[in-house]
């Protein structure tokens, strides 16, 4: 298998936009997974866009299916005093594969303060027992470590579909970035799939997200995660997703729209 960080670091630049290869080992069915595609874009403008304040919000649609060799184009729409928008292309042999609307917003004063994102309770993650049983998921869920914290399981044929996850990379060299970050957070699949009995095709269409600094930690954190899927019917899924740091400090809040053919 081909590492986040080996595959992050052979990034290329060409001109304005960069090139990537990704390995087999991240397929999911046809495709690259959607978190990969999704932090290559996030990787691409960090490194297009000199001094860029946090990224904030992202917003990504999955247009079409990539594999192999791809190339990603950043192009700034706007840089203001503190915030730069950034869109992002990722191509494939069959054209445009990801398109991604990215916010990097550096941080004002203020004279209010509120949060109401509290982290579930959760066992530790080393007193939970693997999420998936005993099905080993699609091929890229070999890069990470999934542990049920709470909630269903997919294939579980569930009334309720929601999962509470502690997950990390497996790349034990990677450490925190908002780039894997990204790559984790689309890692379980959709809580819809709780409510199946057996396996069947799942497509994600798009996800937005709103980001929190991520802090500095070596290695591959633990993060916990809440996935609850909202509306499913007529062949589509809407789902509220939220990741926190093993601390309890919310990382991401964010939404998927995700097409079920079953």
């Amino acid at each position: 298998m081909t590492p986040f960080s080996t595959l992050i670091a052979g990034i290329t630049q060409h001109g304005e936009a960069f090139d990537a290869t990704i390995t087999p080992d991240w397929q999911q069915g046809r495709t690259t997974y959607g978190g990969l595609t999704a932090a290559l874009c996030v990787e691409a403008a960090l490194r297009a866009v000199p001094d860029l304040p946090p990224l904030r919000s992202a917003q990504f649609a999955f247009v079409g299916p990539a594999s192999g060799a791809v190339r990603i184009a950043p192009k700034i729409l706007r840089r203001g005093k503190s915030t730069v928008f950034v869109a992002v292309d990722l191509l494939g042999e069959s054209g445009l594969a990801t398109h991604a609307t990215l916010v990097f917003a550096a941080a004002r004063a203020s004279a209010y303060s509120h949060e109401n994102l509290p982290a579930p309770a959760s066992p530790p993650p080393e007193d939970c027992p693997p999420f998936f049983g005993d099905y080993p998921g699609p091929d890229f869920a070999h890069h990470f470590d999934y542990r049920r914290a709470g909630g269903q399981s997919p294939r579980s044929n569930a009334t309720t579909p929601e999962y509470q996850l502690w997950l990390r990379h497996r790349d034990a060299t990677l450490g925190a970035s908002m780039p894997a970050l990204i790559a984790l957070a689309d890692a379980p699949p959709p809580a819809a799939m709780a409510m199946f009995a057996a396996l069947a095709p799942i497509s994600t269409m798009t996800w937005s997200m709103d980001l929190f600094d991520v802090p500095p930690e070596p290695g591959a954190p633990w993060r916990l995660m809440t996935c609850r899927a909202e509306k499913i019917g007529h062949g589509y899924s809407t789902q509220e997703m939220i990741i926190w740091t093993e601390a309890g400090a919310p990382l991401m809040v964010a939404r998927q729209n995700i097409a079920t053919f079953v």
